[in-house]
């Protein structure tokens, strides 16, 4: 998706901790929070320890968290996408539900077990509501929205900077961007990436990431020329 509808050069971050933003981030145009079968330590939102078996990545959550939270006061372009976008939540101090089958008037939006990855990584597993007059609905052309979105856990409780965009039908939300942000910072948790090249909404989504990291390249070399 980088290399095609954003129309940038994709970086891989190493999981390396805090010690890396300060060096990183100043070189980046943009950061993609990407999915992932681990889930964010409970440790982070004093939540529950997780279920035996449940995977956990230390060395990611020490190094996306802090990450997130430093690029969101430097107004560098941001998109959160599925686990990312749990750890956006995280990050700015909510919480997160570890098994939303589990919960009272939710369905389940884990993946199947029974049919092909591939066809369940561009299926519309449900439609979303989207809040009017935002990014998204924008792209949609209307309120609603058939997204792939395939998830154990969700927010719990929203982050004071977060503001809900999107929710499925059992009232998950499903979107959020922050408040008051410098620049483009949106998070979703279905996943746009796996179905760009049919999908228009998605394709969109990435188009207009790009050109706020575009925008933001272009601000940040005029900054450096000035400061020489």
């Amino acid at each position: 998706a980088v290399l095609g509808p954003v129309d940038g050069i994709p970086v891989m971050l190493p999981a390396a901790g805090e010690a890396l933003v300060p060096g990183i981030l100043p070189r980046l145009d943009g950061l993609i929070l990407t999915g992932s079968r681990s889930n964010v330590c409970p440790d982070h939102y004093s939540g529950p320890a997780h279920a035996e078996g449940t995977p956990e990545d230390p060395a990611r959550d020490s190094t996306t968290l802090p990450l997130i939270r430093a690029a969101i006061a430097a107004a560098v372009p941001l998109l959160a996408i599925c686990r990312g976008f749990q750890e956006l939540n995280v990050a700015l101090g909510g919480s997160l539900d570890q098994r939303i089958q589990d919960l009272p008037d939710r369905f389940d939006h884990s993946t199947p077990g029974d049919q092909p990855l591939a066809r369940l990584r561009t299926a519309k597993a449900h439609a979303v509501r989207l809040a009017p007059d935002t990014v998204l609905a924008k792209l949609a052309g209307g309120e609603t929205l058939g997204v792939n979105s395939l998830h154990n856990q969700g927010i719990a409780q929203l982050a004071p900077r977060l503001i809900a965009e999107a929710w499925a039908p059992d009232g998950t939300i499903e979107a959020v961007r922050v408040r008051n942000a410098s620049g483009f910072a949106l998070g979703v948790q279905w996943h746009p990436e796996y179905d760009w090249q049919e999908d228009a909404v998605s394709r969109g989504l990435f188009e207009a990431f790009g050109r706020a990291a575009k925008d933001w390249s272009a601000r940040r070399h005029i900054t450096a020329q000035a400061a020489e």
